[in-house]
């Protein structure tokens, strides 16, 4: 195992965390918190945001940066940043709550969104770069 490795997937994940934090609690107090939007914000920013470096992957032939940046931005970053596993409690929650029309929304909608928003970032960084 690299200590160096570690030590930035551990300080990316703290802002990646920190990030998921922030923009999860502003979009709530925007628009409320009787549904998960602040997950759903992140986890489809957080999906933009890997298929944009997947992207970048592809334009360069290859990997865009070191393993140990990978590490850091991939594993670290978006892995602290995205929210799988609250959302699938929130999810859980509207369901055991008897809304599952609203479980049901927050399924489709952070699945199709996160599909379409990785798809977006990939493609918008390759089509810029020509």
């Amino acid at each position: 195992m690299n200590i160096e490795a570690c030590i930035l997937v551990l300080l990316g994940g703290f802002l990646g965390g920190v990030g998921r934090f922030f923009v999860s609690r502003v979009v709530g107090r925007r628009v409320g918190e009787t549904f998960p939007w602040g997950t759903l914000v992140v986890n489809v920013s957080g999906a933009l945001a890997i298929g944009a470096f997947a992207g970048a992957a592809r334009i360069a032939g290859g990997p865009v940066a070191s393993d140990m940046l990978r590490s850091f931005i991939v594993v670290g970053v978006f892995g602290g940043y995205t929210t799988v596993s609250s959302f699938c409690l929130q999810t859980l929650n509207l369901a055991f709550g008897g809304e599952m029309s609203r479980a049901a929304f927050n399924i489709v909608a952070s699945a199709g969104l996160c599909v379409l928003a990785v798809g977006a970032g990939f493609w918008s960084v390759v089509r810029l770069a020509g």
